[in-house]
């Protein structure tokens, strides 16, 4: 049985010092990002600082990515808010017990899905669908957000009822002014901050330090404004508020079966959903660095990770996008560097907590915002347009209807779209009447290619497996075919893309067989595959068919043709 984690050994030292120093800077620069995803997701600010320690060790020991950084990211905590803010107020007590079962029961179900090395099921959701999702994700992140910006209350997390509460209650004062202040300052810094340190002379290292240095010095900044100024208790700014000091111990748990009952939906897309991020994340990461990740070991890593974090924070987490980025840009090596951050993040929870206590909650919605904003994917919701309209109508439906109808709703849309798409395709195969090239044995489109035909014979080449669903599509084409060719004596059915022939398609080409001889024409076949030909061979359609099995299409064309 193995010890210790394979990058551990034996480990690099060449790559110490590296993640040493990685470690530490990632604990600054994201300690913004874990108190407001917290926020995010409707809980105590501490509790994303919590989670990003023992549940990081967890993933650096059973995961498989060298640098993916696991923590609060923003799709986990707005799944955490709409689920279960219509079940309990946010931030009170069955709130957080729920939050820690969501956590407990998907990181059970990802650790399952490890164990019994069902990595592949993150592969059921095509990228359109997720880029959909992650796009009406972030629409739907934004509008949650700006309750902290324009003093509003609405009653549900749908943009709905935040749009009605902001032109109903909303007001403009001191604290939409930090937010939007730290809205324009966090959005230039993203956009144009490291081209002028270029231009400067600053080497690109350097400015992209810089660049995620900003929130942090946004948030010291906004916290000493409303210190000096006294903001909070003058002008009504709203503020964190009081952030428990110290670590607490863990609290270990059986979460509730009614709990368990209601949320199982919720669970199993919050699985999946972490499970497509996760490993889809880890595969760019390895890509770039040219490395493997094993999917299974991923999911156990990130299943590990989710059940620690029920029992110390009670956050569920993921891997980040943002986060991992400023792991990799900080030199990280090794998922060591993974595990000096949270020792480094345990370090401010018991000292330096506190200090966050009067940060401004407009500046880290603000920081939610501008993160959201950079996950909107237009990019590949154009790309899947113009390249395949059904994938483009999938994805763009994914992505309204995450915003219209909420997180549940809208994934469950993107999976039926991406089904439909997938059924209307199969039962609408493409069909094309075959040639022969001259002077070769190729075969081609007569509509694409000057090829040689044969007055008595038709070859017709269906590119999908034939079941139930397409069967109406085939026939129909067939008889087309036979109507526009009048002197037909044979018919041959080439079945080089078929992959597969169910119960109702054997039948259907058998009473097509005996339609056709009563015209006097024959049915054919050409290139059947093996295991096609395997199921066929003991049937009624191959041993009374009124034309022959042929190897090739070449075969056919000269049997024939003579």
């Amino acid at each position: 049985m193995r010890l210790l984690p394979r990058w551990a050994s034996p480990y690099p030292r060449q790559h110490l010092a590296s993640d040493l120093l990685a470690g530490i800077i990632v604990t600054i620069l994201v300690i913004p990002q874990s108190l407001a995803y917290a926020l995010l997701a409707g809980l105590p600010p501490q509790a994303g600082l919590y989670v990003a320690i023992f549940p990081v060790i967890a993933y650096a020991l059973f995961g498989s990515s060298m640098v993916q950084a696991v923590g609060p990211v923003a799709i986990t905590s707005i799944m955490t808010y709409s689920v279960l803010t219509p079940i309990a107020a946010p931030g009170s007590p069955e709130y957080i017990a729920l939050a820690a079962t969501l956590a407990l029961a998907s990181g059970l179900v990802l650790l399952g899905c490890g164990l019994l090395r069902l990595g592949f099921l993150a592969r059921l959701l095509s990228r359109p669908v997720i880029a959909g999702f992650v796009s009406g994700s972030a629409v739907l992140i934004v509008f949650s957000q700006l309750k902290y910006l324009f003093n509003a209350h609405p009653a549900a997390s749908d943009a709905l009822t935040v749009l009605s509460a902001l032109f109903t209650e909303g007001r403009i004062d001191v604290s939409t002014a930090i937010g939007l202040t730290a809205i324009a300052v966090l959005a230039f810094a993203r956009t144009s901050l490291a081209g002028l340190l270029g231009k400067a002379g600053i080497k690109p290292g350097a400015a992209a330090f810089v660049v995620r240095l900003v929130p942090l010095l946004v948030v010291l900044l906004a916290t000493l404004a409303v210190v000096g100024w006294n903001l909070d208790r003058q002008y009504g700014v709203a503020v964190v508020g009081s952030i428990v000091e110290g670590l607490p111990a863990p609290v270990f748990f059986l979460p509730d079966a009614g709990d368990l009952k209601r949320l199982a939906v919720p669970i199993a897309l919050m699985a999946l959903i972490g499970m497509v991020q996760n490993i889809s994340m880890a595969q760019a990461l390895a890509i770039r660095r040219r490395e493997r990740i094993d999917a299974n070991a991923e999911l156990v890593g990130l299943g590990a990770a989710n059940v620690v974090a029920a029992f110390h924070g009670g956050m569920p987490v993921g891997g980040g996008v943002s986060r991992s980025a400023v792991n990799v840009a900080a030199g990280a090596q090794t998922p060591l560097a993974g595990i000096v951050a949270a020792c480094a993040m345990l370090v401010v929870v018991i000292g330096a907590a506190p200090l966050f206590t009067r940060l401004p909650l407009a500046v880290l919605a603000a920081s939610i915002i501008v993160a959201a904003l950079s996950m909107i994917d237009l990019r590949s919701l154009r790309q899947a347009w113009h390249y395949d309209r059904a994938d483009g109508i999938a994805a763009l439906g994914t992505g309204a209807g995450v915003f219209v109808l909420g997180l549940e709703a809208g994934i469950g849309l993107g999976i039926l779209l991406s089904l439909a798409t997938l059924l209307y395709r199969a039962s609408t195969p493409h069909i094309a009447v075959l040639g022969r090239i001259p002077d070769s044995e190729h075969f081609r489109n007569v509509e694409r290619h000057t090829v040689q035909t044969l007055p008595n014979a038709l070859f017709l080449r269906t590119d999908e497996s034939l079941f139930f669903g397409n069967l109406d599509a085939v026939e129909a084409r067939l008889l087309a075919e036979i109507e526009r060719n009048s002197g037909l004596r044979d018919v041959v059915l080439i079945m080089s893309a078929v992959n597969r022939v169910d119960a109702t398609a054997m039948e259907v080409l058998h009473d097509l067989d005996r339609e056709l001889g009563a015209r006097g024409i024959r049915l054919n076949f050409a290139e059947i595959k093996g295991p096609v030909h395997d199921r066929l061979r003991d049937t009624a359609l191959l041993r009374e068919l009124s034309g022959r099995v042929f190897l090739s299409v070449n075969d056919a064309y000269e049997a024939l043709q003579a």
